[in-house]
């Protein structure tokens, strides 16, 4: 009963341990998803931190799937397909910002916009 606090903080009761990443992954998968449409930058840059943590667990896990848990290995999936997701919206709003900001500056530069 004394090792409780121990199996708590590094794994289950068999000595398995969590993936290190697997919770910033998952943490990072979600707020790129909700950060993506802040002019799409902010959801980009945590969408390819989330990917290349999740690519470094994923070959941890590979090497071992024996030493760590199921759920730190769902969380690690779930995470990297919100990654996924988050960082291909958000390349996508801000695509689509840099051609707004082209056709409103070309729109400027010919004058079409009369008081501006």
């Amino acid at each position: 009963m004394e090792n409780n606090t121990l199996d708590n903080n590094f794994g289950n009761q068999h000595g398995n341990a969590a993936l290190p990443n697997s919770t910033a992954v998952l943490v990072l998968g979600i707020l790129s998803l909700v950060m993506c449409f802040c002019y799409g930058l902010v959801g980009l840059i945590l969408g390819i931190m989330g990917l290349s943590l999740a690519g470094k667990d994923l070959q941890r896990y590979k090497m071992n799937p024996g030493a760590y848990t199921t759920s730190s290995y769902n969380n690690l999936k779930a995470g990297r397909v919100c990654a996924i997701i988050g960082t291909i919206l958000s390349s996508l709003y801000f695509i689509i910002i840099i051609i707004y900001l082209m056709v409103v500056g070309s729109m400027i530069s010919m004058g079409s916009l009369g008081g501006f």
